[in-house]
C-alpha cells in the first residue's frame, strides 16, 4: 500500500506540472492584461505597476519567477483584489464551496442511491421508467435553467402554505443559514442525484443476478439485507469511481450557480479573475482544483481496492 502511494504521489507531481505550465501560457495568450482599462493609465505609471507585478520582464522569466514562488507556498497577489493574496482569497471562499458542495453531494448519494435500487429492484415497472425518466430530464437540464426557474417560483412569487410564506431567499450567503443553501444546493445537487441513480441502478441490476446473491436468497435472507448487506457494496464500485472527479468539481463550487445566487465561493472568484485577467488568482484557483482532482481520484482508488478484495494495488 505504501508503494503504490508513493508512486501515486511521485506521479501527480508532472502532472500538476503541466497543468500549472498549460494554465501560465494559455492565461498569457488570452488578449487584454490585468491593468487594462477604459481610463487608460499615464505610460509612467503603467511601467511602474508591471515592474512591481514582474509583468516587464520576458515571459520565459514570468514563469521561473512564478514557479520559485509557487514551490514555497506563495501563489502571489491578486491583481485585482488589492490587499489581498490569492492564498487569502482561496481560503476565504473555499469553505462556502466545500459547504455547499459537501451538502449537495451527501443529499445526491442519499436520495441517488435510493432512487437507483429502488429502479433495480422494480426493473422495467412504472417505478422503474419514473426514475430513470426523471433521471434523464435532471441529466439534461443545466443549472443555468434549473436556478432562474426555482428562483423564480420558490424565491420571487413564493409559496404560501396555510396562510405562512414560504419564499425562501434568492442570494446572499447570509453566514451560511439553512435558508440561503436551500436553493443553490438543490441546484448542485439535482444532476449528481441523476447520475448516482442511474450507475446505482444499472450496477445493482447486474450484482443481484450474480451466484452469491442467489445463494443468499436460496438460505432465507431478507431483501433488505441482501440489498443493503450484500448487493450495494459491490453495486458501489463504479460509483466510487466517478466520486473521485465528482466531488471535486463540486468542492470547488459550480460557476453557474455561484454566480446567480451571489455566494463568495472559489468559482465566483474564478469567473471575476478570468473576466479581469487576474493572473495570478485564476492560476491559484487552477492549481487549487487540480490538486483536488488528483488527491480524490488517488482516495477514489484506495477506497475501490478496500471494497473489492479482488483489487489488488500493485
Amino acid at each position: 500500500m505504501m508503494r503504490y502511494a508513493l508512486r501515486r504521489f511521485l506521479g501527480a507531481i508532472p502532472t500538476l506540472f503541466v497543468i500549472v505550465t498549460l494554465a501560465f501560457f494559455m492565461m498569457r495568450a488570452a488578449p487584454g492584461g490585468p491593468f487594462d482599462s477604459e481610463r487608460r493609465l499615464p505610460p509612467e505609471v503603467e511601467r511602474n505597476i508591471k515592474a512591481a507585478y514582474n509583468l516587464d520582464k520576458p515571459l520565459a522569466q514570468q514563469y521561473l519567477i512564478y514557479l520559485g514562488k509557487l514551490a514555497h507556498g506563495d501563489l502571489g497577489p491578486s491583481y485585482k483584489n488589492k490587499d489581498f493574496t490569492v492564498v487569502q482569497l482561496i481560503a476565504t471562499g473555499l469553505p462556502v464551496s466545500a459547504r455547499l458542495g459537501l451538502t449537495a453531494m451527501t443529499l445526491a448519494l442519499l436520495l441517488g442511491t435510493f432512487l437507483g435500487v429502488t429502479a433495480a429492484l422494480k426493473q422495467n415497472r412504472w417505478q422503474d421508467y419514473s426514475v430513470m425518466g426523471t433521471a434523464m430530464l435532471g441529466i439534461t437540464i443545466p443549472a443555468f435553467v434549473t436556478a432562474p426557474l426555482l428562483t423564480l417560483v420558490f424565491g420571487i412569487y413564493g409559496i404560501s402554505l396555510f396562510g405562512h410564506d414560504l419564499s425562501l431567499p434568492v442570494g446572499g450567503w447570509n453566514g451560511g443559514a439553512v435558508r440561503n443553501m436551500i436553493l443553490p444546493v438543490t441546484v448542485l445537487a439535482l444532476p449528481q442525484i441523476a447520475i448516482v441513480a442511474r450507475l446505482i441502478r444499472g450496477s445493482m441490476i447486474e450484482v443481484l443476478r450474480a451466484n452469491y446473491i442467489r445463494t443468499a436468497r436460496a438460505k432465507g435472507l431478507s431483501v433488505f439485507h441482501i440489498v443493503w448487506g450484500h448487493a450495494l457494496r459491490a453495486a458501489a464500485l463504479p460509483l466510487v469511481s466517478y466520486l473521485g472527479p465528482a466531488l471535486a468539481g463540486i468542492l470547488t463550487g459550480s460557476l453557474v450557480v455561484e454566480q446567480i445566487f451571489g455566494l463568495p465561493g472559489i468559482g465566483r472568484y474564478f469567473v471575476q479573475g478570468a473576466l479581469n485577467r487576474d493572473y495570478t488568482l485564476v492560476m491559484g484557483v487552477v492549481i487549487c482544483y487540480a490538486a483536488l482532482i488528483i488527491a480524490l481520484n488517488f482516495l477514489a482508488d484506495i477506497i475501490y481496492g478496500l471494497l473489492d478484495p479482488r483489487v489488488r494495488l500493485s
